[in-house]
């Protein structure tokens, strides 16, 4: 009979890791193309009207977006508020909010540019004339109604 005896001498070999670099880049990419980044923090509620014929903007950096509708947070109250960026404004702020964004883009680009009206449901025409009136003082005449499609059952 043979006998065994134990070698504590022998030392556990190291981990591969030759590996590891491959994925983390995997992981990495995955998390950059599964992110959306939000670029503005809503304050109005925009449950957006349905409409039978939809088309999409190719060019999104082309657009200026104007959200119109009921605060989101009850202590602003409940009636119709206008959103500009990231913050609260009045109709009397739409000119020189247009007059910024047209000074950021580049002078060949301006004509071009489209406002985006993003507006509840719920919000009376009224307000969205006085955008319209605004938008015409800043000869900002492309204007887009954003809506979202009508399922058909």
């Amino acid at each position: 009979m043979a006998k065994f005896k134990k070698d504590g001498g022998r030392p556990t070999p190291a981990i591969n890791t030759s590996a590891l670099p491959d994925i983390v880049f995997m992981l990495l990419f995955f998390f950059m193309v599964a992110t959306k980044m939000r670029d503005k923090e809503m304050k109005v509620k925009t449950q957006l009207p349905t409409a039978t014929e939809v088309e999409k903007l190719e060019k999104k950096s082309r657009l200026h977006y104007i959200f119109v509708g009921p605060p989101l947070n009850a202590e602003f109250g409940t009636s119709p508020r206008v959103q500009l960026d990231d913050a609260f404004a009045t109709v009397d702020d739409i000119q020189q909010y247009i007059t910024l964004k047209n000074g950021e883009k580049d002078e060949k680009e301006v004509p071009f540019m489209t406002t985006s009206l993003k507006a509840d449901k719920t919000v009376k025409m009224g307000i969205i004339t006085d955008i319209k009136q605004e938008l015409r003082q800043v000869n900002a005449l492309k204007l887009s109604y954003t809506a979202s499609k009508e399922v058909k059952d």
